[in-house]
């Protein structure tokens, strides 16, 4: 089936038409620093997905850890360690090309989300290396972002999904597995098997 391309919105003129104008509230809500109401936010989030852009494409990639391990270093500063991963730095070559970068805060539970605008330089300065250490074992590099924007969203896509919903997690077991994937993907070069037997553990070792 083909996408109907009879109707589509390609200007700011018909967008604005569409939509009209934006609620007074949402115009006041963004600042360009980090408010002691927005850093509340910042510190109790577990989680955020980094968005980036770069000559290969675009990027949007998971960050998590313990609340607070984003730093808000001042109010035009936040620091973000970027732990062990599979080494493919897709957004880390993003920033190295283009700096621009935009973070979604998540907090389980809150409906709530807190977007932050910037540009992002990456750092490997052993002090700031050290400052972001867990178990002895200090991040490849920490993300240096300079807030340009921020504001919080409102609860309706949180509340539409019904996403902190204890209810509806779903069973990992309903969706295919990560050696599956692999396996499929690889023409069997990679064992389903071997990876979802080795998975938990190896995940476990290298968190950090």
């Amino acid at each position: 089936m083909t996408a109907n391309t009879d109707h589509l919105i390609d200007t700011i003129a018909a967008l604005d038409e569409l939509y009209g104008a934006p609620s007074p509230a949402s115009i006041v809500k963004e600042i360009d620093f980090i408010h002691p109401h927005y850093r509340a936010f910042i510190q109790a989030a577990p989680f955020v997905a980094l968005a980036t852009s770069g000559p290969g494409g675009m990027d949007a990639s998971p960050r998590g850890d313990a609340s607070g391990f984003i730093h808000v270093e001042d109010e035009k500063t936040l620091l973000i360690p970027d732990r062990r991963g599979n080494n493919r730095v897709d957004s880390l070559r993003n920033i190295v090309a283009d700096p621009r970068v935009a973070l979604l805060f998540l907090i389980p539970g809150i409906g709530e989300t807190l977007r932050v605008n910037g540009r992002a330089a990456i750092s490997v300065a052993p002090d700031l290396l050290e400052r972001f250490a867990v178990k002895g074992k200090a991040p490849r590099s920490v993300l240096i972002v300079t807030v340009e924007t921020v504001f919080f969203q409102c609860s309706r896509a949180i509340l539409r999904s019904d996403l902190w919903n204890p209810e509806n997690r779903i069973d990992r077991k309903k969706l295919p597995s990560m050696g599956t994937i692999l396996a499929d993907l690889s023409n069997h070069r990679m064992d389903a098997n071997t990876v979802d037997e080795e998975w938990p553990e190896r995940a476990r070792k290298q968190l950090y």
